[in-house]
């Protein structure tokens, strides 16, 4: 997994496979956001590395640090060829030599970041769509008390008990409005993903462009996401 759960684990921690049931963590939070289940994962596999392997993760660090091929991709095949580590273990190790990854080890940790990747999703370019992002942020939220928003590198997903709808910023000009609808019959303003067919939850998005697209056809079908995840 690099930075911002965006690679090994992304199919299990961001917007997450059918299969995935993990919640964000009660209790820890930052302005509106919660942690991200996935970082409970990883905060595991650090504490259970010893046990495990008979190395802790700052020995694992080092060992390939001083031992191991020079790039993340080299140190991960080289990991699991040499020390018959598991594809997330050897991910993780690898790139924490370069200093990657690190807001995944602790909920203050990710929600510090967590709060830095909605300020980068919204900059530049894509400023202007950071009134539209907290319009829907807030819609999402007014579906209930158990609604919770976990950012990742390059999305905002909603959760209650699964990921139920994400927040996507996917042009300089559009967000994408997505929902975990499984392969319902939908409406043609309903874009299909692909993600029915590739087991993610999210399968279908509205474009939202403007304000006027978040309507009352975009809010019931963000209600029915979140109806459906019950």
């Amino acid at each position: 997994m690099s930075s911002g759960f965006a690679s090994a684990t992304e199919v299990a921690m961001s917007p997450a496979p059918m299969s995935f049931i993990a919640k964000p963590a009660a209790g820890k939070t930052h302005g509106p956001y919660s942690v991200h289940p996935g970082v409970a994962m990883v905060q595991k596999w650090i504490e259970e590395l010893p046990g495990k392997t008979g190395r802790s993760l700052e020995e694992w660090i080092a060992l390939t640090n001083k031992s191991g091929p020079p790039t993340e991709k080299e140190r991960r095949e080289w990991l699991k060829k040499e020390h018959k580590l598991g594809t997330n273990a050897a991910t993780w190790i690898a790139e924490r030599v370069d200093g990657k990854g690190t807001e995944e080890d602790s909920p203050e940790a990710y929600l510090k970041t967590a709060a830095e990747w909605v300020e980068a999703q919204y900059s530049g370019p894509r400023a202007a769509l950071r009134p539209l992002y907290e319009q829907l942020l807030k819609l999402g939220f007014s579906l209930g008390k158990d609604v919770k928003a976990s950012p990742c590198k390059t999305m905002v997903p909603f959760y209650r008990n699964h990921v139920f709808a994400q927040i996507k910023p996917s042009t300089n000009t559009r967000i994408d409005l997505g929902f975990a609808l499984g392969n319902m019959k939908t409406p043609k303003r309903l874009i299909d993903t692909g993600g029915y067919e590739k087991k993610d939850r999210i399968t279908r998005r509205i474009e939202i462009r403007s304000k006027s697209d978040i309507d009352d056809e975009s809010k019931r079908w963000l209600k029915k996401a979140y109806e459906m995840d019950e």
